[in-house]
């Protein structure tokens, strides 16, 4: 793969999770195994391989994630290595398509919306616990016990930045993180509770998220939008599709 901005997301898809997890080597793909509390991690290719990927390599990992109780995921970058999904799909898996987005430039200005303030949030701060939970409530869930914890520890490590749009009592209504591994930074997590949708807060969130890593001299800032029609509305703050980023897993 001769893409550099692909390279160097590869390279970032390689280095960040390897701050929470151990890393298991079965050839071409390597398993994070998440140490502590947070969602659980994925496979993906090894950094550097080239070539296709044998059915059986994911079968060896499918068994371990079993081993372990965890979700069977893979996640990966079509163009990076489109080998990996014919081999996935083999072994049963559905895999999905979401578009690879990166910010060209500077980010473009968007308003505020009303009755909220939009900020960072930090370790000790008296918003952080809605902050945590807010992305969760985006997709029915609860934070795992010691989920805010985790993201302080994170937080005062330096490893994540937490961004939130909060209402007149301080409760985070939307909130979402980067995470910078040297000059390269993903938005992620970035959700709005069911109750304040459709006013502009996840976009002022993110927003504030790439400001800040645009601040402290982040280079390279991407995101995985969940289809076309949120890519659309990144697309308005200068984040244009570069490649697919897919996501494997098994149904039910």
């Amino acid at each position: 793969m001769d893409d550099p901005v692909l390279n160097r997301i590869e390279t970032y898809y390689d280095a960040v999770p390897r701050s929470a997890a151990r890393a298991e080597a079965y050839g071409p793909l390597t398993l994070f195994v998440r140490e502590g509390q947070g969602w659980p991690y994925y496979a993906r290719p090894t950094l550097g391989h080239e070539g296709e990927v044998p059915m059986e390599a994911v079968e060896k990992v499918r068994a371990r994630q079993r081993e372990l109780g965890v979700p069977e995921a893979f996640e990966w970058v079509a163009e990076t290595t489109p080998g990996l999904r014919a081999a996935v799909e083999a072994t049963g898996l559905t895999v999905h398509e979401h578009p690879l987005m990166v910010l060209e430039g500077e980010p473009l200005a968007v308003p505020e919306p009303e009755g909220v303030t939009v900020r960072l949030v930090g370790a000790d701060d008296s918003a952080l616990e809605t902050a945590v939970a807010a992305p969760y409530a985006a997709f029915g869930a609860e934070p795992q016990p010691g989920s805010t914890a985790t993201v302080a520890e994170r937080l005062s490590a330096g490893l994540t930045r937490l961004a939130a749009a909060l209402d007149a009592d301080g409760h985070a209504l939307s909130a979402g993180q980067h995470q910078p591994v040297g000059a390269v930074s993903e938005v992620v997590g970035v959700g709005t509770v069911p109750a304040a949708r459709r006013r502009g807060l996840g976009l002022a969130v993110t927003a504030a998220l790439v400001a800040d890593a645009r601040a402290h001299g982040t280079e390279l800032v991407f995101l995985t939008a969940s289809d076309a029609d949120v890519a659309r509305l990144y697309g308005r703050l200068g984040f244009r599709t570069v490649a697919t980023a897919l996501i494997a897993e098994a149904e039910g």
